[in-house]
């Protein structure tokens, strides 16, 4: 693990709509951060992040909820910034006819181990064992050429899939809902517990404040949004912001913990986490 920071944090989040919705302000000096600062962002694939959280290397950064319960014991998870929601989870799409065969023998290509999209679909297939781990926007094109049975995509990819001829197998979000009655927690915003919780709190202020910036103009970070973005759709950008950012990115609130405790406590009891995982939770 990096020692304490005593300059500006390191930041890490993906190049996906609702992050750079959420960060826009943050790091375009639109808000005051108060006494704490940040260096320039890094903005990469949620895999990425993950695997580099692993290693410590950035000091604020967005994780795949599946990565953080590997993770509790190293990283503070802030209440602002999070995907969470109904209606916005994983989906498994496949070729057309494949609907019928049985997905724990197929090829299935997930977006990263350490994704809540993977631990989602495990949990939902326990017996799929053919995982190809690959980004998530190789996915379609995969499935579309016949190279995997199946795909569990995510971010824009849900809006898309269907221009490639895929068809859609079961909708993981869904699945858990109705499982559970909780909303699907997907990534949140974790803070390096060395930095201790002063400044934590400090960044989960920061980001808040950044949110309610972009709730508030929403225009202001359009073009930081497209550049960053796979898919440069308006319509589709508009959608991908309007699905995974809400009242649970604000705070997560009693319903969204309930959500991170009962997907943590369900890896945890599967196997697929740590044994310490739950029990160590350490919300701010």
């Amino acid at each position: 693990m990096n020692p304490v920071s005593s300059g500006p944090l390191s930041l890490a989040y993906s190049p996906c709509p609702n992050d750079t919705f959420i960060f826009h302000a943050l790091v375009n000096d639109r808000i005051d951060c108060g006494d704490i600062s940040f260096s320039d962002p890094v903005l990469d694939d949620v895999e990425t992040l993950n695997r580099w959280a692993m290693r410590g290397r950035m000091d604020v950064t967005k994780l795949s909820f599946h990565a953080f319960g590997h993770l509790a014991a190293k990283y503070f998870l802030l209440r602002s910034g999070s995907a969470l929601g109904r209606g916005c989870g994983p989906l498994l799409v496949a070729g057309p006819g494949r609907r019928s065969d049985a997905p724990a023998n197929w090829r299935i290509g997930i977006p990263g181990r350490y994704t809540t999209a993977a631990m989602l679909l495990r949990l939902f297939t326990p017996g799929a064992v053919r995982l190809v781990e690959t980004r998530f926007e190789r996915i379609i094109p995969q499935v579309a050429a016949g190279e995997l049975d199946a795909g569990v995509i995510i971010h824009e990819s849900r809006f898309t899939y269907q221009a490639s001829g895929l068809e859609l197998v079961c909708d993981l979000g869904k699945w858990w809902e109705s499982e559970t009655g909780l909303p699907i927690p997907l990534g949140g915003i974790a803070v390096r517990r060395d930095l201790g919780p002063a400044t934590a709190l400090k960044v989960e202020d920061a980001v808040r404040a950044s949110l309610e910036y972009a709730f508030t103009t929403p225009e202001a970070s359009r073009d930081y949004i497209a550049g960053n973005a796979q898919e440069i759709d308006p319509g589709v950008i508009r959608s991908h912001i309007d699905l995974y950012v809400n009242r649970f990115s604000l705070g997560l609130g009693e319903e969204g913990e309930a959500a991170v405790r009962e997907f943590l406590g369900r890896g945890e009891a599967a196997g697929f986490l740590p044994s310490n995982s739950f029990g160590i939770f350490p919300l701010l």
